[in-house]
């Protein structure tokens, strides 16, 4: 078992989610304020660990197989994408998708503090 952060379609109600839905729901959680947060085409977002100027990330946390996520989850994840460890604010850590290194271009969204803000901000 591994702990899992979602922070955009993989949590409740997004479209990845049926891949770990089976699996226990740790709660909701919020990233070490180390990260840039970013929108991909305004289809998911992405987190980018940064020295400086970073803010903080809510998402949900599960404890999931590490089979779930190798044969499923990330199946459906996109390829901008790419696993990682992430700091939680409680000085843990968990998985969580991370933008690919070298992707540029994309949106920065840190100031909605998650994904569901970024999208109800959008109508």
């Amino acid at each position: 078992m591994v702990l899992l952060m979602t922070n955009g379609e993989g949590m409740r109600g997004g479209s990845v989610h049926h891949t770990i839905a089976g699996h226990p729901f740790l709660g909701e959680v919020e990233t070490a304020p180390r990260y840039r947060f970013f929108s991909v085409r305004d289809e998911f977002p992405a987190l980018v660990r940064v020295d400086e100027g970073g803010g903080v990330v809510r998402g949900e946390l599960y404890d999931v197989p590490l089979e779930v996520l190798r044969d499923s989850f990330l199946a459906h994840e996109p390829p901008e994408l790419e696993l990682g460890a992430v700091e939680l604010a409680d000085g843990s850590a968990a998985l969580c998708m991370l933008l690919r290194a070298g992707e540029s271009g994309h949106r920065e969204i840190t100031e909605y503090g998650g994904w569901r803000a970024y999208r109800a901000s959008q109508g």
